[in-house]
């Protein structure tokens, strides 16, 4: 077992080192801004329309202590796109939290790597962490949903005017609170989700159906507290994880924040029906890991095939000596793409690593989650201190063939979710489109570029008036959604 603790609480700056995280590019951006007269390099295609919006932490007000870059309040960036126009639009996520925050002109909540002692309930589980919606954004039935990456209150908020609607409940029906990346089957309008947390029910998932309300849930047992963070879903199934990399809850109720990786214990993969019974999950083993985030999941025959970005190394290594290595160390990320094939007749797993570049924040066609997808547009991960995207991977999964494009010296960008252009007929035919910030010049745009020909660069780039602070999740809107 290998375990890795901080120290306690004491604040970077009392060490003389600047926290890179709230410095340069991920420096947070105070002002809330629209702005359609921008400076376009290149042409807007016309046959892209809908928006692209991107979560990320944006503190609102300073923190004692340590800062952790998953910190900060949520703040959505979004560029709308309307017939070879564009439109850039950011507003906070307003959380309770935060307007909690803001009515009392001042913090309440220290950061996930100081003791949580004092700070007030922020989740339905009863956690003292604030609650933040800062890490994803999944559209389903016309709104967008804000997620947190510990299981929080989903926000819903308006995809255009970025209004914050309020904490998302389901019509009335989810009483606790959903993880980061729930899934959407576009075929059928369902959303699955799970909850996890350190007190029973350990694990707990459900469907929100067509209508908006959750019609199912079930309580998944497992041997212990555990931190999964992503799930899959197939056209008749749904896939969680049992990972060994777990938080002592013992440290944790001293205020320390202490993870394990037990490399003793096998990773396990719950196959659980849409709409089944526990009695009905099944558990497949594989090799001890971690894992973020799920590319896609799919039936092939009597087999389903998962790909994953794999984290090579889950315990925590000090980037340098003193409390702000080891808290750097938490956040760097070496994954590989991999591939899970679970047999449903000899209940074996097969696994495989399918490249060897350092590679993350994947993205599909929304369109075919959960049906097999022949193309995955990933980022790559620069060899740096804190986590930076210096280029766009695209993976195909009938040829083998890898393509890329890098943002070049200085520039970062993001997650690229697949934008389809109008009439698209298929996985590449469109666009992916990314925030790009050069450190540079403290100056950002979004890219455009043709899905099916990331090296031939940017069709178009839209200059933008304001940097935009390096982030998480992403997600596209089509405007026949947007309708």
């Amino acid at each position: 077992m290998t375990t890795f603790e901080e120290p306690s609480a004491v604040a970077v700056e009392q060490n003389g080192e600047d926290n890179p995280y709230l410095l340069g590019i991920f420096a947070p951006v105070r002002d809330e801004i629209t702005a359609d007269d921008l400076e376009v390099i290149g042409e807007i295609p016309r046959d892209l329309n809908g928006v692209h919006l991107r979560n990320g932490p944006n503190r609102r007000f300073d923190a004692p202590g340590r800062y952790h870059w998953f910190d900060g309040d949520g703040m959505v960036h979004a560029m709308a796109f309307e017939n070879g126009t564009a439109r850039y639009r950011n507003r906070w996520v307003r959380t309770r939290a935060l307007a909690a925050e803001e009515a009392a002109g001042h913090a309440l909540w220290s950061g996930v790597m100081e003791s949580p002692r004092g700070n007030p309930v922020g989740t339905a589980r009863g956690l003292p962490f604030k609650d933040s919606a800062n890490t994803d954004l999944i559209h389903h039935r016309g709104r967008v949903l804000a997620t947190w990456y510990l299981c929080g209150q989903p926000m819903s908020m308006d995809p255009l005017s970025l209004e914050t609607i309020g904490a998302e409940d389901f019509l009335g029906t989810l009483h606790g609170d959903v993880m980061a990346h729930p899934k959407v089957d576009e075929h059928t309008g369902e959303l699955m989700w799970f909850d996890y947390g350190a007190r029973d029910p350990l694990l707990r998932y459900g469907v929100v159906n067509a209508e908006g309300a959750i019609d199912h849930e079930v309580e998944i047992d497992l041997p212990g507290p555990r931190l999964p963070h992503d799930m899959a879903i197939t056209e008749n199934f749904s896939i969680l994880m049992d990972l060994p990399l777990t938080q002592d809850p013992a440290a944790a109720r001293r205020g320390r924040y202490k993870i394990g990786f037990d490399r003793s214990t096998p990773s396990r993969f719950a196959v659980v029906p849409r709409r089944g019974a526990a009695s009905e999950v099944r558990w497949f083993e594989a090799e001890p890991c971690y894992i973020y985030h799920v590319v896609n999941a799919w039936e092939d025959a009597r087999t389903i095939v998962m790909d994953v970005c794999r984290v090579t190394r889950p315990e925590p290594v000090p980037t340098r000596p003193g409390p702000l290595g080891k808290l750097l160390g938490y956040l760097r990320l070496d994954a590989r793409l991999h591939r899970y094939v679970f047999d449903l007749d000899s209940g074996t797993t097969t696994e495989s690593q399918l490249d060897d570049a350092n590679t993350e924040f994947p993205s599909i066609d929304a369109r075919a989650c959960g049906r097999p997808t022949r193309y995955a547009y990933n980022v790559h991960i620069a060899d740096a201190e804190t986590v930076r995207f210096d280029g766009l991977l695209r993976y195909d999964r009938v040829t083998g063939e890898r393509q890329h494009h890098w943002f070049g010296p200085g520039r970062f960008g993001s997650e690229a979710p697949f934008a389809p252009r109008d009439g698209s007929t298929g996985e590449d035919d469109g666009y992916l489109v990314t925030f790009v910030t050069d450190e540079r010049d403290d100056r950002s745009e979004v890219q455009i570029l043709d899905a099916s020909d990331l090296a031939a660069g940017p069709v178009a780039r839209v200059l933008l008036p304001q940097r935009v602070p390096l982030g998480f999740h992403a997600t596209w809107v089509r405007a026949d959604q947007l309708r």
